[in-house]
């Protein structure tokens, strides 16, 4: 049974909380002998450990290792870190991954990402609930904690990273772009230099300075109110376009020349056509909330389109069981086969830049192919019964094709919606999309209605 603390921080992906306050030393601890007891290095192996730039991860990580090190496994500590480079480690050296950080998460928090082998990843399903389990019982221990026998190691692998990266999304020379950058003092920072100092690129840094208490702004590029400054840079300085990465930077968001944030599922559609003239009639997936037009540009490069609910666990393991070449969520998530079905927003990235040095024209000329559809964008709403609600909603729209891969998702000629539970509030979120503007807010204003009760 997971004890009431740690079912306070155990998410559905991975742990994260109020830092010290709920996911202390103590907790992070017991969190990795139990981690080493379930990837089964006990006794022998060795388990990768990254952390980002918040003032409690140094802490976090030594307390992680010292529970892994407890169990008699060895410890590779490549200190500051993105996710994806941690993810890379991972599958580089193919031993379990430990990254301490929140992701997009305000100063006060942290948090702890983890994975087996390979960057294969653990969600709730698939070991983090045996995890919690084991590590409540551990923090009822009332013996001194087991002497740490393990060795520990410091090892650097963000030049390499970096080769890998330019290895996998080569970029053409001949173009040089000009790119603002805005790493919200996150990852990115650390990241972006490396991986930017081979390409035929003008950088533009902003808020490149690692400082957990984000003072500029939060670094959650999915909240587009902290993507203004970025906005301002790119039109004031006529940059070919702006990237926005969140705090542990395996999310990237585009900004286009005309200052427009470009919709993710227009980068997925993006990047599916260019995977897909590398892999003829290959697999691409996209969550339920994703726009119709990816699947539309999968089936005109010649692909298989597949639905996935969203989260990074769920698609890592479509992605395993189906081949796919290629994932993409419309939170700004991309997943690639040849980096270990894992996410990078680096990637996603230099994708992009790849793709425009291979044009002539603008971005927002070429994202044009993939941007279909006026979409509504998630709006959340509070909610105290939300499986009542969803089930007024099935109700209501029970004549129209309904399907409930993830939430609830009613289709018509014109127009789709899907709503959803949030895993960590009691919140709904509703995504709409439409053939034009007047049906996608008519829409919207209607589901609203029914979930907010107006």
């Amino acid at each position: 049974m997971i004890s009431p603390r740690l079912s306070e921080i155990v998410k559905a992906y991975d742990v994260r909380g109020l830092s010290p306050e709920q996911l202390d030393p103590r907790v992070a601890r017991a969190l990795g002998e139990a981690f080493a007891d379930e990837v089964g290095v006990s006794g022998t192996g060795s388990v990768v450990i990254g952390h980002d730039m918040r003032s409690t991860s140094p802490g976090l990580v030594a307390a992680f290792s010292d529970g892994v090190r407890s169990r008699g496994a060895d410890v590779i500590e490549i200190g500051l870190a993105s996710t994806d480079l941690l993810y890379f480690m991972s599958g580089d050296l193919d031993v379990p991954g430990v990254m301490i950080t929140a992701s997009h998460n305000p100063a006060e928090y942290n948090g702890i990402k983890l994975c087996r082998a390979g960057a294969k990843p653990i969600g709730f399903d698939t070991g983090l609930s045996a995890i919690a389990v084991a590590a409540s019982k551990l923090l009822e221990r009332v013996a001194p904690d087991p002497p740490v026998l393990g060795a520990i190691e410091s090892r650097d692998g963000l030049s390499r990273y970096a080769e890998y990266l330019h290895q996998i999304v080569p970029i053409r020379a001949g173009r040089r772009l000009s790119v603002v950058a805005d790493a919200g003092n996150g990852m990115a920072g650390h990241t972006v230099p490396s991986v930017f100092a081979s390409l035929d690129v003008d950088l533009d840094p902003m808020y490149f300075e690692l400082d957990g208490t984000f003072p500029h702004h939060d670094a959650n590029p999915l909240d587009h109110s902290t993507l203004v400054d970025l906005q301002s840079r790119v039109l004031s300085t006529g940059a070919d376009l702006g990237l926005a990465f969140d705090g542990d930077a395996d999310r990237c968001f585009v900004v286009d020349e005309l200052g427009q944030v470009v919709s993710p599922s227009a980068i997925t559609g993006l990047i599916a056509a260019r995977a897909l003239a590398d892999h003829p009639g290959a697999t691409i997936l996209h969550n339920v909330i994703c726009s119709r037009a990816v699947s539309e540009v999968v089936a005109e490069h010649g692909g298989t389109a597949v639905r996935t609910p969203v989260g990074h666990s769920l698609i890592k393991a479509e992605m395993a069981r189906t081949g796919a070449v290629f994932g993409g969520e419309h939170s700004g998530h991309f997943y690639f086969k040849d980096f270990f079905l894992a996410d990078s927003g680096m990637i996603a990235a230099l994708h992009v830049m790849a793709a425009l040095c291979e044009t002539d024209g603008t971005i927002s000329e070429m994202m044009a192919a993939y941007d279909r559809y006026p979409a509504s964008g998630e709006i959340n709403s509070t909610v105290h019964d939300a499986v009542g609600t969803l089930a007024k909603l099935a109700d209501h729209y029970r004549a129209r094709p309904i399907d409930r891969l993830d939430g609830l998702t009613v289709t018509a000629d014109t127009w789709w919606f899907n709503v959803r539970s949030s895993n960590t509030e009691p919140l709904l979120r509703l995504n709409v999309e439409a053939d034009d503007q007047p049906t996608m807010e008519r829409v919207r204003d209607e589901v609203l209605g029914l979930i907010r009760g107006d």
